[in-house]
């Protein structure tokens, strides 16, 4: 799925870690925001799963904020919080399989309660011998 880039904000700020003196003047990071509540592209279905996968990243208005500041250049960075992006989207766009209920078997059943029973004996061995009589 292809986003228009009119959906898609970034703004580049300092970034702290690796880059000398560099890091206190240039802003090599790049934050992707992105309006997932209110963008006409996504399908609501695909809204509400992709605002579920980012979880914090999501503020309370519903902007998808994506840090990206694991390179020292912006370029690098802004392909990465894309790659994020996109693969954020991709994962959103996987319809969950539905889960059919199942029932224990007989057999597991019976195996729950010979392990129930056998536990049980084990504690009553450890008991008083006045408390078992």
């Amino acid at each position: 799925m292809k986003i228009p880039d009119s959906e898609i904000n970034l703004e580049y700020i300092r970034a702290s870690g690796p880059g000398g003196q560099n890091v206190n003047k240039v802003a090599t990071a790049v934050q992707l925001l992105f309006d997932v509540v209110n963008s006409p592209t996504l399908a609501s279905d695909l809204k509400g799963r992709l605002i579920r996968l980012a979880g914090k990243r999501v503020t309370a208005e519903g902007i998808l904020i994506i840090e990206a500041k694991r390179f020292r250049t912006q370029e690098a960075n802004r392909e990465d919080a894309l790659h994020k992006f996109y693969e954020l989207i991709r994962k959103a766009g996987e319809k969950p399989k539905p889960r059919h209920k199942t029932k224990p078997t007989k057999a597991s059943k019976e195996d729950r309660l010979k392990e129930k029973k056998r536990r049980g004996e084990v504690k009553k061995l450890r008991r008083n011998k006045i408390e078992r009589e």
